[in-house]
């Protein structure tokens, strides 16, 4: 065939692709808007044909709409209105009135006493879609057509009411409460329904009064009083229980509990009201729950704290006794571990507690992208604002697990000899020699040195420094301070004791004693014994040997502070020697 004769099949073959290629450019197209569709609603044949037509205060365009409308409507009551805010498409057409009345009723009073429900969390936006100004969410701006309204468990067991987004034909797209969360309200009513107590409660105080039902406003107060006299019986109960049992750590650990036992009895007693008597609403409910699980925690985290306390007190009495630095390096450092762990004990409390309680009012949901968002601000202002609190207790774990210092050495601070007592979270305390307490913050022994006078032994070497005529014997001195020193009980290591001249002027020799004790405090005492001793002999047997000037007067020499007399050789009169150490 020649080319001139072939141009009408090529004519055709480009009208053939042309049109292929229209074609799948609309299935395309076609395929797009119907995947579109599926993420921006369901579509449906029909919804609730067995009921009438939707009254026009029931607002179904977003979810926010849906469900303030829903909760109006059973506040008045009108739950056949109500009704067509949830899809009863499961039905058969002649059961949806009867059967879309009594579930509206359940799923409100489920919503009333279930979880606090904020309607204006809820998105006012027909697709729904997330508004995150900030961009950090990742599905800020993403449309949805499901979403979770409440989620709430029986035995174990966790159940969604969820809202989802309906289309019927050309029709504008609804929300309404899906049919599998429907099926899943008769077992929710059972766990969450009113109680047996307030099917006799007048209709007249069920009417709402702000927040809650004005049978509420009267029945909390009375609520409260129950627990306040429960908790005032068992604080009663347990510290005459204190009394019975025998005198020692069991008597004070119990009377130490008194009040978190009658918390925690408080607590349980308020879960089993709240659980088979009475019935609030969510407001009251969640606000009670979470406060009975923060007295809870801290009740069982109180008594551990005592337990720790009395374990420490009876350690004290019985291994360590009195605090200071004459016990044994062990005992100080198992006291000091106890304290550390009471220090972990009241941490780990604190954010259990906290983290607990947190997790049950669904705070991490709605505030965890915004403390993610802003955690370099906030990490910014917690590290300025509590720089000094929280290098305190760092500090103190620091010290706890090095252990430079121990409950019940004895430090110089300041230039005095302190007994560490406590260490603590931001500050330790220090017991004066004259029982004065002294507070410093932990970082103090972290950031400057001090010293530990018990870090490895208490022993202390002590010296004594007196000065004596030139004439004195200072051999009969040094047998004296040996026989006293030897009969001071704080005096140990008897082999070192020794006695040298250290010093001398034209009329008088220093001499200085040394001894060995077994403690600071008790080296102090025994220095001051042995030189009392020694001056009283000084006094009564050798008081020519004090320190003295000679005046010449009148050709004569006559010694300071004695009666003068014709012969300059006549001893001083032991009446009229000078006091010790007076020049």
């Amino acid at each position: 065939m020649k080319l001139k004769d072939a141009w009408p099949l090529w004519i055709g073959l480009v009208l053939a692709l042309a049109f292929s290629s229209l074609g799948m450019a609309q299935t395309n197209e076609g395929k797009q808007a119907q995947d579109e569709e599926r993420t921006l609603w369901f579509s449906i044949d029909s919804v609730n044909t067995g009921l009438d037509e939707a009254p026009d205060e029931v607002e179904r365009l977003t979810p926010r709409d849906a469900i303030r409308s829903f909760v109006e409507l059973s506040e008045e009551e009108n739950y056949a209105a109500a009704a067509h805010v949830l899809n009863l498409s499961k039905f058969p057409p002649e059961e949806q009135p009867s059967r879309g009345i009594e579930l509206a009723r359940q799923l409100a009073s489920i919503l009333r006493r279930g979880e606090w429900l904020n309607i204006s969390s809820l998105s006012g936006r027909q697709d729904a879609a997330i508004e995150d100004p900030s961009g950090q969410h990742p599905r800020a701006g993403e449309p949805r057509r499901n979403l979770q309204l409440a989620s709430l468990d029986v035995g174990g067991e966790t159940y969604d009411i969820r809202l989802a987004r309906y289309r019927v034909d050309e029709e504008d797209p609804i929300w309404l409460v899906s049919p599998e969360s429907l099926a899943a309200i008769p077992k929710l009513y059972e766990e969450y329904g009113p109680s047996l107590l307030e099917q006799y409660i007048p209709e007249q105080l069920r009417t709402s009064l702000g927040m809650l039902a004005l049978w509420e406003w009267l029945a909390i107060p009375l609520f409260l009083l129950i627990l306040a006299l429960v908790g005032w019986a068992v604080y009663r109960l347990v510290g005459v229980t204190a009394h019975w049992l025998p005198s020692g750590s069991p008597s004070i650990f119990a009377g130490r509990i008194k009040g978190p036992m009658a918390l925690i009895v408080m607590s349980l007693v308020a879960q089993v009201l709240l659980n088979y008597v009475v019935s609030f609403t969510a407001v009251a409910t969640t606000f009670l729950r979470i406060l009975l699980i923060a007295i809870m925690a801290w009740g069982l985290g109180t008594i551990a704290l005592r337990l720790v306390d009395t374990i420490m007190l009876r350690m004290m009495r019985r291994l360590v006794g009195e605090i200071d630095d004459t016990k044994p390096k062990d005992e100080r450092k198992l006291l000091t571990s106890l304290y550390a762990l009471r220090r972990a004990i009241i941490l780990i409390m604190v954010v259990a507690v906290t983290v607990y309680a947190l997790s049950q009012i669904s705070l991490f949901e709605t505030l965890g992208m915004t403390l993610m968002a802003s955690a370099s601000v906030l990490a910014v202002l917690v590290g300025i604002a509590g720089q000094a609190v929280l290098g305190n207790i760092l500090s103190s774990f620091q010290l706890s697990l090095a252990k430079p210092i121990r409950i019940g050495d004895l430090v110089v601070f300041e230039g005095k000899w302190c007994h560490v007592e406590g260490i603590f979270y931001t500050y330790i305390r220090l017991r004066t020699w004259d029982e004065q307490r002294v507070i410093v913050p932990v970082t103090y022994f972290v950031s400057k040195p001090f010293e530990n006078l018990s870090v490895k032994s208490a022993k202390m070497y002590r010296s004594l420094a007196m000065k004596v005529h030139v004439s004195a014997d200072i051999q009969c001195l040094r047998e004296k301070f040996m026989e006293y020193a030897e009969e001071e009980d704080n005096v140990v290591e008897h082999h070192k004791l020794c006695c040298y001249v250290t010093g001398q002027t034209d009329m008088a020799l220093e001499f200085t004693c040394y001894l060995m004790t077994s403690e600071p405090y008790a080296g102090w005492v025994a220095e001051m014994n042995v030189r009392e001793k020694m001056m009283t002999f000084i006094r009564n047997h050798h008081p020519e040997w004090w320190p003295r000037e000679v005046a010449i007067v009148g050709q004569e020499d006559i010694a300071l502070g004695t009666q003068p007399s014709a012969d300059a050789s006549h001893p001083p009169i032991p009446g009229n020697t000078p006091d010790p150490g007076s020049s």
